[in-house]
């Protein structure tokens, strides 16, 4: 916890202190005060700090627990681990969102190449097993942080997918760019653990909670243009869905 990290709590306020020590920290890390990975001072410490209870400042803690901004690792202590990316549910690239968002997505492209579609790949595409697809794995950061490894096909014939432009931009960009109209998707979300290739590349331990979404993109003319398979870190990714009667 940095020594400029002052807190001015109002003890005659009905806002209890665990709530207006929790607010306050919170916006020390979405402002960027306490960056991701930031290691925070044990209770004792921080009720010391700021003149609290033991009890007052773990209740401080757990609210920001809760909240996604920090996390409880076994020999480690807590640690920042930055405000949550929460995206709806609609037809929108990843890329797209954050940007939106005013975050800064960074891309590294782990593989590009051209493949015969296997069986599963070819049924949700509606092509022929063994027609040939465009295969690319890209690892998506946030701020520097690694957030989603993103596996994606696309049918050959769709558009031309090159390196250097998958990491300046969003794989939907470059195929609107193409010419291919978005309309509508099938989509699946769902929850996997993270193996050690994953553990890996997303900095997170092997076992660790991932959130899985799979996609297929279909045009104006209903065909399908591309099908993707995403794994997110849960701790930092969730999507929100309104739900009206």
């Amino acid at each position: 916890m940095p020594a400029s990290l002052e807190i001015d709590l109002d003890r005659s306020s009905p806002v209890p202190l665990y709530h207006q020590v929790a607010s306050a920290i919170e916006s020390a890390i979405r402002d960027g005060t306490l960056p991701p990975d930031t290691k925070l001072e044990n209770e004792v410490a921080l009720a010391h700090r700021y003149n609290l209870s033991r009890p007052t400042m773990r209740q401080a803690m757990n609210q920001l627990v809760r909240s996604g901004l920090v996390v409880r690792r076994r020999g480690v202590g807590t640690q920042v681990i930055g405000p949550r990316v929460r995206r709806d549910l609609r037809l929108s690239s990843l890329y797209n969102d954050l940007v939106s968002e005013g975050a800064n997505p960074q891309t590294t492209v782990l593989s590009l190449e051209r493949i015969g579609a296997p069986a599963q790949i070819a049924e949700p595409l509606r092509i022929a097993t063994g027609d040939e697809v465009c295969h690319l794995r890209r690892l998506r950061r946030v701020d520097g942080q690694p957030l989603a490894v993103m596996e994606n096909w696309v049918p050959s014939s769709v558009a031309h997918l090159d390196k250097e432009s998958l990491e300046q931009d969003g794989l939907y960009n470059i195929l609107r760019k193409a010419g291919i109209d978005f309309r509508m998707a099938h989509q699946r979300v769902g929850a996997t653990t993270a193996g050690t290739e994953q553990a890996e590349l997303l900095q997170c331990n092997r076992g660790s909670a991932l959130v899985m979404m799979e996609r297929t993109a279909l045009d104006s003319r209903g065909i399908a243009v591309e099908h993707g398979h995403h794994l997110y870190r849960a701790d930092r990714y969730s999507f929100d869905i309104t739900l009206v009667d």
